[in-house]
């Protein structure tokens, strides 16, 4: 392709709107551009990088036994309402109506429609077990949409769904797509952590994220040296073991007036007393029915290990009427005390914890040496708070490594969760009718571009891994205008098409820095530069882009050297892939 016919301008500058460098170089290289929120039009060199990658997905899954289809983009109310998810949802679900009123969303997700095909097309077990997937626009109509690609309100997305007869068929194929997201996400050129994580939304049992550690990342991973890792909303630690706590003899329960003093901050600097000293007490809606959750007052509730522990469906905070209606209190004053123990559920730490402050369910007053067992009785005490760095593994004890990271990729056991509520069925072998039982496997493809970026670029641009560059190879004459150095290229570029690399042709008689920023900032992994020395001595310079040294080659030389440099280059990724520990499941 050459240069002078692309569609691309690229910036000098960083654009105002863009927060993390992913956003910044797709956009100043001439990607991407913003059509609205979280709404991107993907430009010719942005999309050949996303279909580069869908090409590298596609592979993978056809090597699993995938195969490939295409459901609509718009869902009809009725499906979504059979699994309870039109209402579960949400406002993330984008909703419209036709012209005769009828209810639509944009999928964000293809469980519904996917679970619809299988009863009505697979109705034996014998056409089991089968996996169908699908590269498609998602919708999700994100409150705060940022970090261009990576958060959006309209993305790219690979979602895959398996449909089996028994347990031990579904263990397989999870197996497999575990292997397969480890090859994609490498040949990509990056190496991820697989952790274990809560289903939220989609549902199902075992589940595993792949992330990819990144200081711009959304998310919290906790890893351990021995192999365990997890993220932040599924990090367990081990609970240290203490002597019983021994209350101060001169201590008594004691109510003491805090007006408007609602939150742990503010009784901090009103009482001078440090954030361990306090619980924090908070009341949620479990299921239509209310709980108050309990930990130190330096600690955060984890609401996926509350909502696990209590083995519920659905958990949200309490409003102020639900408050009042539960603590005779108000919102910023609940506490334990008089409370039934069977609706208070308390963190492990609570147990250890002397002479503390509470709220006293009064608007405007606290407890102060409050103790538990003497003061309120917990009925359950569970693990609810928030893992930190230093926490240790509760598989071996080591402390715990914290790392921000980047969601890739999402692979489920679904069970019979849909299929149930859908009533998909099949004939077993003895023509007995069967529920499906299902996985789901699930990557963000433009999301996968944002995290390369990220994870590969210097002061000067991209550093595009070989197996997804928009071009493997730039050839770039200094001078255009020169018949001579324009005449070597010309060639070079001509030779290289023929042997089917994909090289694009700088014929842009512009000033050679400004083609060097471009070709940096675009990221060729190869750069072939024809200058004085091609007429003079027979040699042109070939400089990969992540190397600060280029060297000089003879002319008749570069375009065997390219494809060799560019068949190592792709060997590395591929061997790469293949170094991978299997699924812990």
């Amino acid at each position: 392709m050459r240069v002078s016919k692309m569609l691309t301008h690229t910036l000098k500058e960083d654009p105002q709107e863009a927060e993390v460098m992913s956003h910044k170089l797709m956009i100043r290289a001439g990607m991407l551009r913003r059509v609205s929120s979280g709404i991107y039009n993907y430009l010719p060199l942005g999309w050949k990088v996303i279909r580069k990658v869908m090409d590298i997905i596609r592979e993978e899954m056809n090597a699993i036994e995938g195969q490939e289809l295409l459901m609509p983009a718009m869902n009809p109310r009725e499906l979504w309402e059979e699994t309870g998810r039109w209402e579960e949802m949400g406002d993330n679900l984008f909703r419209l109506k036709d012209r005769w009123g009828r209810d639509y969303c944009l999928g964000m997700t293809h469980e519904e429609v996917i679970t619809d095909i299988a009863r009505k097309e697979i109705q034996s077990y014998k056409d089991l077990p089968i996996m169908l997937y699908q590269i498609q626009t998602k919708f999700r109509d994100e409150p705060r949409p940022r970090a261009g690609v990576m958060r959006g309100r309209e993305f790219i997305m690979k979602d895959a769904y398996s449909f089996h007869d028994s347990d031990e068929s579904l263990d397989e194929k999870y197996r497999d797509n575990y292997r397969a997201y480890w090859r994609i996400f490498a040949r990509c050129g990056m190496e991820t952590v697989p952790v274990k994580a809560d289903p939220g939304p989609i549902g199902g049992t075992d589940n595993h994220e792949f992330m990819v550690l990144s200081p711009v990342g959304e998310d919290t991973v906790f890893l351990c040296e021995c192999g365990n890792g997890a993220n932040k909303e599924m990090a367990y630690f081990k609970d240290e073991e203490k002597d019983p706590p021994v209350r101060s003899k001169e201590s008594s329960r004691e109510k003491i007036h805090t007006p408007g003093v609602s939150t742990i901050e503010k009784l901090c600097k009103s009482l001078k007393i440090s954030a361990d000293r306090f619980m924090k007490a908070i009341v949620y809606i479990a299921d239509g029915k209310p709980i108050m959750a309990i930990v130190r007052g330096d600690r955060d509730i984890n609401q996926v290990k509350l909502r696990r522990g209590l083995g519920v469906k659905t958990l949200a905070m309490a409003n102020d009427d639900e408050i009042l209606k539960f603590t005779g209190g108000h919102l910023g004053f609940s506490g334990p005390v008089g409370m039934d123990p069977s609706v208070v559920v308390a963190d492990p730490e609570i147990k250890y914890m002397v002479d503390t402050i509470c709220g006293a369910n009064e608007k405007d007053y606290h407890f102060r040496n409050v103790n538990p067992g003497t003061d309120f009785t917990v009925g359950k005490y569970i693990q609810i708070r928030d893992a930190v760095e230093g926490d240790k593994c509760p598989e071996c004890g080591k402390v715990l490594d914290a790392k921000r990271s980047i969601e890739l990729g999402h692979i489920f056991k679904l069970g019979r969760k849909y299929s149930n509520d859908m009533k998909a069925t099949f004939l077993d072998d003895k023509s007995e009718r069967k529920t499906f039982i299902m996985g789901c496997y699930g990557i963000g493809v433009t999301r996968i571009v944002a995290a390369v970026i990220e994870t590969h670029n210097d002061k000067n641009g991209i550093i595009w891994p070989i197996s997804i560059a928009p071009y493997e190879c730039l050839v770039m004459p200094v001078m255009y205008n020169d018949d001579e150095q324009r005449g070597i290229s010309e060639e070079i570029y001509k030779k290289l098409k023929e042997k089917g690399i994909d090289v694009a042709y700088d014929d842009r008689d512009s000033r050679p820095g400004f083609k060097f920023k471009d070709a940096d900032l675009i990221g060729y992994p190869l750069r072939v530069i024809v200058g004085k020395k091609a007429i003079k001595d027979g040699l042109v310079e070939l400089k990969l882009r992540d190397e600060k040294e280029a060297q000089m080659v003879k002319i008749e030389e570069v375009v065997d050297m390219i494809i060799d440099i560019i068949k190592v280059e792709k060997t590395k990724l591929m061997s790469f892939s293949d170094r991978f520990e299997e699924c812990p499941c």
